[in-house]
């Protein structure tokens, strides 16, 4: 197993435990993106520092399907936003990690969201802020298939394009389910490329769980005056057998049977499922 695989299986983990702590998560809308933030945070594409989490030469994230906050949690405290103990207190009273990411209170977070359909919007008001000053940074918009059936999505990319925003990067996280069932019997999406190019965005398409085609994507430079949308072709509850690719998984935790299988496959010991549940 390489350094990454390691590090992804680390990453799993951690969220199921936090979770598994907690009695509470959207653990397969969280499993989706665990390579898409790997990636960003540790695999030299953010411009970041955990020691000055508001440096003005920051690229800025913004986890716009703000249930799967248990992902960026994670990834902020590997990072080094935090510790491992203010993980463990994830949505016990009084922590700063709320079952939504909140803004003012938690370090390396950029925004405020969990009410769909808002994080790009917010991104555009950002990455056109440091365009008009002339600063330098990124703005990562991570979005779900899902929530692009809210209208002021759309309002944002007609904005952002009319802006010219070539600092502007959405991912989508294309995992093809949402809360009730999937996306296309919903809304009927045919081929999210073709729209988001109609509106005049720079589209690439890859595979959201290939950490060398992520990263190869991410790193390339877009095109001048474009907003860019990655879409990351992903597996909803991704790396958990029972949890893909199942709506019914969208807000649930295990059973004493699943549970089992959950721990086979992400190689969790009873001692440390025990001491996961010390935290609450």
């Amino acid at each position: 197993m390489s350094n990454d695989e390691e590090r992804i299986a680390e990453f799993r983990k951690k969220i199921f435990l936090t979770a598994y702590a907690a009695s509470i998560a959207h653990l397969a809308s969280a499993y989706s993106i665990v390579e898409i933030l790997y990636t960003l945070y540790f695999k030299g594409i953010l411009n970041y520092d955990p020691a000055n989490p508001k440096m003005e030469k920051r690229d800025r994230l913004i986890l716009s399907k703000g249930h799967a906050s248990l992902a960026i949690y994670s990834v902020l405290c590997m990072a080094g936003f935090f510790d491992e103990e203010t993980l463990g207190t994830f949505c016990n009273p009084g922590s700063i990690l709320g079952g939504e990411p909140c803004m003012p209170n938690i370090p390396g977070i950029e925004a405020s969201t969990g009410s769909l359909g808002h994080g790009l919007s917010i991104g555009v008001g950002m990455a056109l802020a440091l365009k008009t000053d002339n600063k330098v940074g990124r703005v990562y918009v991570i979005l779900g298939d899902g929530e692009c059936q809210e209208g002021s999505v759309w309002e944002a990319v007609m904005s952002a394009v009319s802006f010219k925003l070539d600092n502007l990067i959405v991912i989508l996280d294309n995992n093809r389910l949402q809360k009730m069932g999937y996306v296309r019997d919903i809304m009927g999406i045919d081929s999210w490329k073709t729209r988001w190019e109609a509106f005049g965005w720079s589209v690439d398409e890859v595979d959201g769980h290939n950490i060398d085609d992520l990263q190869q994507h991410l790193a390339t430079e877009g095109v001048k005056d474009k907003p860019r949308i990655i879409i990351a072709n992903t597996v909803k509850g991704k790396g958990i057998s029972i949890m893909e690719n199942e709506p019914g998984w969208h807000f649930k935790l295990p059973n004493r049977r699943e549970l089992k299988i959950i721990m086979r496959e992400l190689i969790i010991s009873e001692e440390e499922l025990t001491k996961c549940k010390r935290h609450i």
